[in-house]
């Protein structure tokens, strides 16, 4: 079994992502330190990537093309997100687990099975002695990660901008791309770690493509637990009782980017049904409020 993993760099990965995360648990646990715990993450994707590149020596295009896309992702979002967190103080996520070592250890723990779990498609392919000629996934996958990348870059440059500007104070973004989704950003990552797989796919081989549970798992994360959720549940806190923001999520969709005035328009069943529009996110608003009721003519 050890054979099995190590040809595939499963355990190597494993044991380096552990190991880079205890390091920076050890930091925040010891020093209440929690401003770089994101860039924990964001850095561990580019060692996995490199390291995976380089212990093979394959040197082929696809491994050089995909590793490249990692480390641009992860250096992009861990620099912005490192200067986001310098600028704005704390990380609001650990304020009940600063004094509670066992939170913190959780989430941690968690933090490293995200990593290499959405990191396989790109662990796999760099490990393959398998060099097949380009295919159409390879061209798809690409483009994939260029539209991901470049509207979530997007989407946090333009949220940035707005919660900095004096004028913002006490709102919710609707500027730029956040008029067509309450989340670009995350439809973005999720749009391009699934561009990342689909250009594996020329390399897989049985067992392989298993490596899909990478872009599976960040989906359903975003989705379910620490993504959308918790920042639908903070906006209505805030804002549930303002009805311009009733107006702007009765209109906008949650993730996959729409005109306004072709998602308002929908009815709230196919919304849930094929637009993410899960009641989850609305559990503080009733959801008749989350239709729009066409007007009555004179």
């Amino acid at each position: 079994m050890a054979k099995v993993l190590d040809s595939h760099f499963l355990a190597l990965t494993a044991i380096v992502t552990v190991f880079y995360q205890f390091i920076f648990f050890v930091v925040t646990a010891l020093l209440k330190f929690d401003k770089v715990t994101d860039f924990a993450g964001s850095t561990n994707f580019i060692i996995l990537a490199v390291l995976t590149f380089v212990v093979k020596a394959s040197w082929n295009f696809r491994q050089v093309v995909l590793t490249l896309l990692v480390v641009i992702w992860g250096l992009r979002l861990g620099l912005f997100l490192l200067m986001r967190i310098m600028q704005w103080g704390e990380d609001r996520r650990f304020d009940e687990m600063r004094a509670n070592l066992g939170k913190l250890a959780v989430f941690w723990i968690f933090q490293a099975v995200w990593v290499w779990t959405v990191s396989l498609p790109v662990t796999v392919v760099n490990a393959s002695d398998r060099n097949p000629s380009f295919q159409a996934a390879d061209i798809i996958g690409w483009i994939m990660w260029s539209i991901g990348f470049s509207l979530e870059a997007t989407a946090d440059q333009q949220k940035l901008a707005f919660k900095s500007s004096p004028g913002s104070r006490g709102k919710w973004c609707d500027v730029g791309v956040w008029k067509y989704t309450r989340h670009p950003n995350y439809f973005g990552e999720i749009f391009l770690w699934w561009g990342i797989f689909i250009s594996s796919i020329p390399v897989l081989v049985g067992a392989e493509w298993l490596v899909v549970l990478g872009p599976v798992f960040l989906t359903l994360l975003l989705l379910f637990v620490s993504g959308i959720p918790l920042l639908e549940a903070s906006a209505d806190k805030k804002f549930g009782s303002v009805d311009d923001y009733r107006l702007y999520k009765k209109v906008t969709s949650p993730l996959i980017p729409l005109p306004p005035a072709v998602y308002g328009k929908l009815p709230l069943w196919f919304k849930k049904i094929f637009l993410f529009e899960f009641p989850i996110y609305s559990k503080n608003l009733s959801q008749e409020s989350l239709m729009v009721k066409p007007i009555k003519k004179e």
